[in-house]
């Protein structure tokens, strides 16, 4: 997959098949789009395109927006390759931006730039200044500019809108059967693994810190967790807590993972970490004695879950 980072950087020999959206979480509801385009360009006559922003939208246009993303731009290039698109522009977003008219972004973005043959889009996209522009208006620019627009059905894109906010909502609740069931993979976390107080070494339970630089990702509900990486190639299971280490007095959130039967210095090293499973709340014990029992017991559990599979 060819990656551009501004729409200006962007040049092909084909015309292209598009879509254009935000695609967080690239779940299930999506991949049925991203599936319409590679299926469009499967005799090579043209080539896969799809338009994505970033910061998101609601970042520049809303102002203190909180909002809480499925996806780091890394993870979400990642997810894309793997149902096969050949080309993603990543453009920044900005307020000049938003100010194209419909007709600016048609003619100097659609056709002048990405050679458009065909755009695949939902029946309720709005575009161009203060979204003024409406499906019809496309419609019209295509017959106009001799390209084609394929609508997304009601159905889907209800789909689409159902799925993004199940799986925030089940993630914020540590549903992670549910917020997986609809992304149809494991939600993951990816960070830099950073040194911490190193307690859990000294209680026979040794931990990985994750660190996560994009402060907009969105981490699932306080508690334990169980986990898998793939580290040099291996599969490798584990727990992870998600909290603030309350028992020993933790002020600040943190990502711990305790990997089973492995050993190996992961400093500074990147990491994805494939949540499976919640086992229990964050709870604040009596002694580090009761802490170190507790997690005795949760990595009974989580062997006895993956023991299942």
């Amino acid at each position: 997959m060819k990656i551009f980072h501004s729409i200006n950087d962007f040049s092909s020999t084909k015309k292209t098949i598009l879509t254009l959206g935000t695609f967080d979480g690239v779940h299930i509801g999506h991949k049925k789009i991203l599936k319409k385009i590679t299926k469009n360009t499967e005799n090579k006559k043209y080539e896969s395109l799809v338009l994505t922003f970033f910061p998101h939208p609601r970042m520049v246009l809303q102002e203190h927006s909180d909002i809480k993303l499925l996806n780091t731009i890394d993870e979400k290039i990642e997810l894309l390759e793997k149902i096969g698109i050949e080309n993603l522009v990543i453009h920044p977003f900005d307020e000049a931006f938003s100010r194209l008219t419909a007709e600016e972004f048609v003619s100097t973005i659609l056709v002048d730039r990405f050679h458009i043959q065909k755009i695949i889009i939902g029946h309720d996209h709005r575009f161009g200044r203060n979204r003024t522009a409406n499906i019809d208006d496309l419609i019209a620019f295509g017959k106009e500019y001799d390209f084609e627009v394929e609508q997304i059905s009601v159905q889907e894109i209800n789909d689409i809108s159902v799925s993004s906010t199940k799986i925030r909502n089940a993630l914020l609740e540590g549903d992670m059967a549910l917020a997986n069931d609809y992304l149809g993979y494991d939600y993951f976390l990816t960070g830099i693994i950073v040194k911490g107080k190193q307690l859990g070494r000294t209680i026979g339970f040794p931990t990985a810190n994750l660190k996560i630089e994009e402060n907009y990702k969105l981490i699932p509900q306080n508690g334990v967790y169980i986990v898998k990486s793939i580290i040099n190639e291996q599969t490798v299971f584990g727990m992870m807590n998600i909290g603030f280490n309350p028992t020993v007095g933790g002020q600040k959130q943190s990502i711990e993972i305790h990997y089973f039967d492995f050993n190996a210095d992961l400093y500074n090293q990147k990491i994805s970490v494939s949540i499976l499973q919640r086992i229990r709340s964050e709870q604040k014990f009596e002694s580090v004695d009761f802490l170190k029992e507790q997690l005795g017991k949760d990595k009974k559990a989580a062997l006895v879950y993956l023991n299942k599979f």
